[in-house]
């Protein structure tokens, strides 16, 4: 059987609230078609960035059933699936299967720590369970454990395994990825602070799994497009030096807090974050929307957005 093939911007989007804190479906609906719209080849709902471990068993069952019937297009459906253990994350899989999901992606279960044999053979199970194509978000930042490249070119060999995260910060690992040419997509995490996007677009990588995509879609889905040709890297040169800055700041504070913050602040539909996360501070918030300003999305997406004072460095 061939595996799906994902290729370029797959954008791990936010979950919108209704001011009374329940779940914004309409404001899902709005997203997830101006994904399709701009470029975006597949959005993750309930990842990190959709404050998914925030929200309770019940309303991540109903997100998964409201929000697979409003695919749009070729764009696909991916759904955090990651539960507190093998069992409740192998329920989750037959949940989001069983509702029409495209797909899941599945960190190593928070907290635990458990060690990276333990961790693999959690992957392997839950994609021995559910005939669901899968992907491993490898992201010690967030659950301490670290898969070695080992690992992961096992675990890519399974039918049901078609992506790669990578959230580490060695390239030496994405550079033996990407050597062994597993029959699995390659992506990385968009943090120019782990600085991953480069060496994996060039060794190969077919692109990136992103938050900033939230607030700017085409610009992320350029970024993201894979090297087919020589022409790409430049264009990719081009575009990862002008969203240098509007990447720095959506991780200027713990995800999704800038990112969530600033799409609020252009209207788009977000609502506010789940406590113990609150919004940013106006002045943090104001260097973000000088951003947005500078790099014209206002104007590209129709925002109108409040006037900033300038910032002293500019």
């Amino acid at each position: 059987m061939t595996k799906m093939r994902i290729e370029g911007s797959f954008v791990a989007l936010i979950t919108p609230f209704n001011a009374d804190g329940s779940i914004d479906f309409g404001g899902f609906r709005t997203l997830i078609d101006w994904q399709a719209k701009n470029g975006t080849s597949a959005v993750l709902i309930m990842g990190s960035t959709g404050e998914v471990s925030m929200l309770t068993p019940e309303e991540r069952r109903e997100i998964v059933e409201k929000t697979a019937k409003m695919k749009t297009g070729g764009m696909k459906m991916f759904y955090g699936c990651t539960g507190t253990s093998t069992a409740a994350t192998i329920a989750y899989l037959k949940h989001a299967k069983s509702a029409g999901a495209d797909g899941a992606i599945l960190a190593a279960p928070a907290y635990i720590c458990a060690p990276e044999d333990d961790i693999e053979a959690f992957f392997a199970e839950c994609a021995d369970a559910v005939e669901l194509p899968i992907g491993i978000y490898n992201n010690p930042p967030r659950v301490k454990s670290d898969l070695h490249w080992d690992h992961l070119l096992r675990l890519m060999k399974h039918p049901n395994i078609v992506v790669l995260k990578e959230s580490t910060t060695r390239v030496g690992q994405v550079a033996q990825v990407c050597a062994a040419q597993p029959d699995a997509t390659i992506m990385c995490c968009d943090s120019p602070n782990l600085g991953l996007v480069v060496p994996t677009m060039s060794l190969g990588g077919h692109g990136t799994a992103n938050m900033t995509g939230n607030i700017d879609p085409a610009g992320m889905a350029q970024l993201s497009t894979p090297w087919a040709d020589p022409a790409q890297s430049v264009v990719f040169r081009e575009t990862y030096l002008r969203l240098l800055p509007l990447l720095h700041f959506t991780y200027s504070a713990i995800n999704p807090v800038a990112v969530k913050s600033l799409m609020q602040a252009v209207g788009l539909p977000a609502g506010d974050l789940r406590r113990p996360l609150t919004g940013l501070k106006p002045d943090h918030l104001a260097r973000g929307l000088a951003i947005v300003r500078r790099l014209g999305l206002d104007e590209k997406y129709g925002w109108k957005t409040a006037p900033v004072l300038p910032l002293a460095a500019e």
